[in-house]
């Protein structure tokens, strides 16, 4: 009898484990195609797929809900993870990125102290030792990095994820450790986005809280898509110095 109650429980996890799986399958699909979006073309989408149907497979065997915590909020946490660790094992993010990253946010930092205030394109890149088109390349090298060290991750006291990315996209459903670690960053961020020059504080804003695309911030500020690519880039150095969330 007891082991006849015992299979009956077995399975009737098994079917709530799946039914989490393909219920949340469009939230697979939304973060792949979120996250493709601000990638480089020949990314492979399918790959990133891949990865994060894992994540969310991951996070239905994981999953506790007398946690207290819904299962779009943990299952995404997972699911962008498998994404991020996909993406960092690819050339893009390579060790010579790294390199360049650093450098920039260190120089970004210097002349920011030296001068009392942004410093322009120009100016770095005349630091640098580049051309302003050089430096354009760079800002473009750096874009995916800037992006995937944007949804870096740490854990809470309750040992529930939040990002950065979290705040600029008001993530719903946090936990109460999370709500006053998101309120305390997003003031912090708050401080450091009221700092970045005009153009970069709009882009920002309309891409992370507004969630345009680069075309259609490009058609509102009268930019390209490739110079709203860069501008964005250029704030989420300076933004990444100011938090001192740059863990390398």
């Amino acid at each position: 009898m007891q082991g006849e109650t015992d299979r009956t429980a077995d399975f009737c996890q098994a079917a709530e484990r799946e039914k989490l799986i393909v219920d949340h399958i469009p939230l697979v699909r939304y973060l792949v195609g979120r996250i493709s979006a601000k990638l480089p073309p020949h990314l492979d989408q399918q790959d990133l797929t891949s990865s994060a149907m894992i994540g969310l497979i991951n996070a239905a065997d994981r999953f506790d809900p007398l946690r207290g915590v819904l299962f779009k909020t943990f299952a995404e946490q997972h699911i962008r993870g498998t994404i991020l660790d996909e993406l960092r094992s690819y050339d893009v993010l390579s060790r010579s990125m790294r390199d360049k990253y650093k450098r920039l946010e260190r120089e970004l930092h210097n002349l920011e102290n030296l001068l009392g205030r942004n410093p322009t394109s120009e100016e770095v890149a005349d630091s640098l030792g580049i051309s302003i088109d050089e430096y354009f390349e760079l800002l473009d090298d750096v874009h995916v990095f800037t992006f995937i060290s944007l949804d870096d991750s740490w854990e809470g006291e309750d040992g529930n994820p939040l990002c950065l990315a979290d705040v600029l996209c008001e993530a719903e459903e946090k936990s109460p450790q999370q709500q006053v670690m998101s309120m305390q960053l997003a003031e912090a961020l708050g401080r450091a986005i009221d700092t970045l020059p005009e153009k970069e504080r709009l882009a920002v804003t309309l891409y992370y809280n507004e969630d345009f695309n680069l075309k259609e911030i490009g058609e509102t500020m009268g930019l390209t898509e490739s110079r709203i690519s860069q501008l964005i880039s250029q704030a989420m150095v300076r933004l990444r110095g100011r938090l001192k969330l740059h863990k390398n």
